[in-house]
């Protein structure tokens, strides 16, 4: 995979051992700053990274601030981006199963290295499962843009993406 990475000041120690830990896995990663411990504003970071990953320049992003909330909120300000910020692995792993999620985020005052390299491997090695799960990104996606005649459409359709089947078989390859 071939991931963008960003960080604001606080989060710029933390950051090039994920760098490495994400290299090692086999992944390129390219790293869009904060590059010095001089204060600077995350959004920067957050908007620079959701950007390259929406316009699928990059399959995903990591980024890294104090909590990873704040970095995450900015984001998530850009369309088709669902950011998440996680301080353990489980969450990470079923924000890609159900979720969809393309860009993970976490605090450097809130994990340290080992930790977050946990959350780091359970989040890419995760896969999209679908199913149900497909309705309520296509429900995110509709409330991003404002959709509400989309939103509706979705929330009833019948359509056979939104089935089950296909999920539950996944789900006892992914738990059993």
């Amino acid at each position: 995979m071939k991931i963008a990475i960003g960080s604001d000041h606080v989060g710029l120690e933390l950051k090039p051992q994920i760098i490495e830990y994400v290299k090692s896995l086999g992944h390129s990663i390219d790293d869009f700053g904060a590059y010095t411990n001089e204060r600077t504003d995350y959004p920067i970071y957050g908007k620079l990274v959701a950007e390259k990953v929406a316009s699928h320049e990059y399959d995903c992003g990591i980024l890294i601030c104090g909590t990873g909330v704040g970095i995450s909120l900015a984001a998530n300000k850009v369309s088709n981006i669902r950011a998440v910020v996680c301080s353990e692995p489980y969450s990470a792993k079923l924000s890609k199963q159900h979720n969809d999620t393309n860009i993970l985020a976490f605090g450097s005052r809130v994990v340290g290295p080992e930790l977050a390299k946990m959350i780091v491997s359970e989040w890419l090695s995760a896969e999209f499962i679908g199913g149900r799960h497909l309705r309520r990104v296509d429900e995110i996606r509709a409330i991003e843009t404002r959709h509400d005649n989309l939103f509706n459409k979705v929330k009833n359709s019948e359509d056979s993406r939104y089935s089950d089947r296909g999920e539950n078989k996944m789900k006892k390859m992914l738990y059993v």
